[in-house]
């Protein structure tokens, strides 16, 4: 029997026999050997393409993003005219695809949620009525729903000049906004000096909304004592921000669209090919995050309701303070995948004329250049960018919201 005191033995040696027999080496010698090979697959894929396009007498080249696009852009959130180049085109594009994800996506997340509380309602009808609306726009494909909704606002909604009287104003909604078949008008703000405070004083109230709610939120766990949620939070956001508004000399103001010949100036034209595509996707992809949050909400012990019932609580403090926080970690994966699903969809904006990304980089200007593989893997380049950025921002909320282990 070896005694304590005997001296370890010697480790034995490395040979490279043991990337193969050795089981600590053999898994890392295959991964190595699977990655060398995809990298020699994949620059032969390259070499190719670049032997066939030489003896084709052509070559990978981007300097036709600094050439003039010739080509007008009728939705865009900069300036731009037909004498910009590709590149800033290009740019437009990704702003409107951005600009539609944006608002598809907190739109898509308001119904889903909404829709996938009451479809576990005890109420029948309510909850009836939100399996239908999951039923059917789920199991429609997305670009019929874009058809629909654009030919509805296009056929149903007035033209400009059925605004015409001696009271226009009488027939816009609020004298502010006019919806029209042409799209919708609103008021475009007027930013003077100071105004740039005032934005700052709102996102600050915003971020002090967050921590008070946070606050309160780990109060009521600490130490079990609850504060208003509602009132406190409105206050905190509207409050400071007025009272920086009317201090500063009202430095924001509104320009009302007015009727002027055959169309409305001034304001900002919201194109219905934009309400279409945004609405669209949006209700399309509420349907999926619906059953995503019901399934989540199920997955919550039923004695968890009435261990909160118990205890007082009220149905909707139970749903927002026990149930939704547990729900959060079955929710969080399949609803990313479901932006990330909303924005690659979003490339079906041509279809109705909504110029995105896919519409000015990988339509207009790759058929006015002819360089198809350029422009289509700058294409693949930004929706890559963006669903790796979408997945991660999501994938930092869901650990942070994940159930901590003791």
């Amino acid at each position: 029997m070896a005694s304590v005191t005997d001296p370890e033995p010697p480790r034995e040696s490395f040979r490279l026999s043991m990337l193969l027999n050795d089981t600590r080496y053999r898994g890392y010698t295959f991964q190595f050997i699977a990655l060398l090979l995809l990298i020699l697959f994949m620059a032969y894929l390259g070499w190719n393409l670049v032997r066939n396009l030489v003896d084709q007498g052509q070559d990978i080249s981007f300097e036709f993003m600094g050439q003039p696009a010739s080509y007008d852009i009728n939705q865009r959130l900069i300036p731009y005219d037909s004498q910009d180049t590709h590149l800033r085109a290009a740019f437009v594009g990704v702003l409107n695809t951005l600009l539609v994800a944006f608002l598809g996506c907190v739109t898509a997340t308001v119904l889903g949620v909404l829709a996938g509380v009451l479809r576990l309602s005890k109420n029948w009808l309510v909850a009836k009525l939100m399996a239908f609306y999951v039923e059917i726009f789920r199991n429609v494909p997305v670009l019929i729903w874009i058809l629909i909704i654009f030919f509805v606002m296009t056929a149903a909604l007035p033209a400009p000049s059925a605004f015409r009287g001696d009271d226009p104003d009488s027939s816009m909604l609020f004298g502010a906004f006019a919806f029209t078949n042409r799209g919708v008008y609103v008021p475009r703000p007027i930013w003077e000096a100071g105004s740039a405070i005032v934005v700052a004083v709102f996102l600050a109230s915003l971020v002090a909304v967050f921590a008070y709610r946070r606050y309160a939120t780990k109060l009521l766990y600490d130490t079990g004592r609850l504060l208003p949620m509602g009132w406190p939070s409105l206050a905190i956001l509207i409050v400071p921000t007025l009272l920086a508004f009317f201090a500063l000399g009202q430095p924001i103001s509104l320009e009302y669209p007015e009727l002027r010949g055959f169309n409305f100036q001034d304001g900002i034209q919201v194109r219905g090919s934009l309400i279409a595509l945004w609405f669209a996707l949006a209700i399309y992809t509420g349907a999926f995050i619906a059953e995503n949050v019901r399934a989540g909400i199920m997955s919550v012990s039923h004695g968890q309701t009435e261990a909160a019932a118990a205890l007082g609580l009220r149905p909707r403090r139970i749903m927002s303070l026990v149930i939704l926080p547990q729900a959060l970690r079955v929710v969080i994966p399949p609803v990313i995948s479901q932006y990330l699903n909303l924005t690659k969809n979003s490339s079906l904006a041509i279809a109705v004329g909504y110029m995105d990304v896919t519409g000015t980089l990988g339509g207009i200007t790759l058929n006015q250049t002819g360089r198809a593989i350029e422009s289509v893997m700058l294409l693949m380049l930004f929706y890559l960018v963006i669903s790796l950025t979408i997945s991660a921002v999501m994938n930092l909320y869901n650990n942070a919201v994940k159930l901590k282990e003791r």
